[in-house]
Formats: structure tokens, C-alpha cells, sequence
């Protein structure tokens, strides 16, 4: 069971989720418009207790602070390396998804001595504008105001990503944890279209091909397998994207998981991820770590 708690750091306050565990500390971020309620499928899965897991919420999503602007990746880098500085975390292993993948990319990139080892989770070293139609969906779900919170969790099930299957409690947990009541008695997602839009914006000012080839920790390279977005679409990460990010990283190891961008980190597909991850985590770092 995670404890809720909160950190000062970078002028503004972030919250954060202690999965806890005994083994190394294991820092997570979530995807664009997430939460840190993404990664609790993976720590019921057994991340925690082997691994010590703090999972935040980034500025703006979640129950951080959400300020009007400081958005871009040299921002939320500061939020991070701030909060590793205020918990007494000298050096990490630091893992992210989607959007976090890249800020994991971006820190240890920048900030070498503070990551053990790197958790790359279903992105790519490369920033297609057209993901954004992959996505659309999901974003979509921000510019709206629901009757209920069955009713916000209705319509986040009714999405293409769930239909087939993946839908369960800790998915629930985490789309719940995202809703806003609003005083007449309606919700909406916390995490407001101006701040994503920001943070988009700023996932387009980075070289993100001279930042992987700048990463000198061990890195693992997670793709899912499954289609995700609107009917025709396509995994988020395709195959030649994960070589090419493969091919930029100095010591990088691919592997491919089933699920969809979302699905694969709940339910009984945690299980694989869980032990590639510990498996990583474990490995020797004085080897060449792709296939």
C-alpha cells in the first residue's frame, strides 16, 4: 500500500507516491496528462518490495502544484532533480512513461551523476507531431466537464484503448485519482488543456537524437506491441523508431512487451514488465546491452 506525500522543490510543491520496498530507489514519472497512480499495477506486481518506488506527479497533473506557466523540459528536470535533492537521493534509477520517458531521457542526459540506470517506458528519443492523433482521445477527455465521477469513469472505459480488454481496478484507482469535483457537484480532470499544451510545446524544443546519444547510464528501451488511439492506428513506438532511439543510445537494450500504451503496465501484463524491469535493474552495467 503507497503513502501519499509531498516535497518541496523547485519553488513549487509536488506529490509523490511511496510504493516503499528495501532495494534501490526507484524514481518514476508518468505520461502527459497522467498521474503516479499509473504505475501502482506495477508495484501490486511485485516492483515493490524489490525496488524502493516513489512515483510522482509532475507540475500541473495530479496533486502538484499547477502553475500558470514553467512547462518545458529544463523546468520539469529542475522540478525532479529538486525533489532528489530535498529527499537526500544522491543517485537514482529513474524511469518514466510516454512524456516521462522523455524527461528520464532529458535528466540523465543533463544531470549524469544523479541516474543509476535508466527506464525508457514506450517512447521513442524522437518527438512525431503526429502521435498527437494517436493520443488524441485521451487528451480530448480534459476539455470536458462530467455529471459524476461514474460518469468521467464511464467515458474513460468507453475509449478505443479498453474496449477489447485492460480495464480493471488499478486503472480505475488511476483515473480516479485525476478527478476534480467542481462546486456545483460536477467533475473534470485536474490537470488543465493550457498545461498540457505547454508541455507539448515543450517536448519539441529538445535534439532529442544528441540527448540519447548523450545518455551514458544503461538504459532500457521498453515497446509495447498492441495498437493504441482511433481505428487504423498503429503502436505508439513503431519498430523502427525503437531502433533508431536503440541505435543513438550508448549502452541501450530493447525489449517488447504486449499491451497497449496503457494496458501493458495492469492487470496480468504487469507481471512481464515487472521482471524486465527487476531483471535490468539487476544486470551487470559493464556490458553492451542490446539484443
Amino acid at each position: 500500500m503507497s503513502e501519499s506525500r509531498f516535497v518541496e522543490a523547485n519553488g513549487i510543491r509536488l506529490h509523490y507516491l511511496d510504493h516503499g520496498g528495501t532495494g534501490p530507489t526507484l524514481v518514476l514519472t508518468h505520461g502527459l496528462s497522467a498521474n503516479a497512480r499509473f504505475f501502482d499495477g506495477l508495484a501490486a506486481a511485485g516492483l515493490a518490495p524489490a525496488l524502493r518506488v516513489l512515483s510522482f506527479d509532475l507540475r500541473g497533473r495530479g496533486l502538484s502544484d499547477a502553475p500558470d506557466d514553467g512547462y518545458t523540459m529544463d523546468d520539469h528536470a529542475a522540478d525532479l532533480l529538486g525533489a532528489l535533492d530535498a529527499l537526500g537521493l544522491e543517485r537514482v534509477v529513474l524511469g518514466g512513461h510516454s512524456f516521462g520517458g522523455l524527461l528520464t531521457l532529458y535528466v540523465a542526459a543533463n544531470a549524469p551523476d544523479r541516474v543509476e540506470r535508466a527506464l525508457v517506458l514506450d517512447v521513442p528519443a524522437e518527438v512525431d507531431p503526429a502521435v498527437l492523433d494517436q493520443i488524441g482521445p485521451s487528451l480530448a477527455r480534459l476539455e470536458q466537464v462530467y455529471s459524476s465521477s461514474g460518469a468521467y469513469l464511464d467515458f474513460v472505459r468507453s475509449l478505443p484503448y479498453f474496449v477489447a480488454d485492460g480495464w480493471d481496478d488499478d486503472v480505475a484507482a488511476f483515473y480516479e485519482a485525476e478527478i476534480e469535483e467542481l462546486p456545483d457537484g460536477t467533475v473534470r480532470p485536474r490537470c488543465r488543456p493550457a498545461h498540457i499544451r505547454l508541455a507539448v510545446e515543450g517536448t519539441f524544443e529538445p535534439d532529442w537524437t544528441a540527448i540519447a546519444g548523450s545518455v551514458e547510464c544503461p538504459t532500457l528501451l521498453l515497446r509495447t506491441t498492441d495498437p493504441f488511439g482511433p481505428p487504423g492506428s498503429g503502436p505508439i513506438m513503431t519498430e523502427d523508431g525503437a531502433r533508431r532511439t536503440l541505435a543513438h543510445l550508448r549502452n541501450g537494450r530493447l525489449v517488447e512487451v504486449p499491451g497497449n500504451h496503457i494496458t501493458f503496465a495492469f492487470g496480468h501484463r504487469a507481471e512481464r514488465v515487472v521482471g524486465e524491469l527487476l531483471a535490468f535493474v539487476a544486470a551487470p552495467d559493464t556490458i553492451r546491452l542490446s539484443p
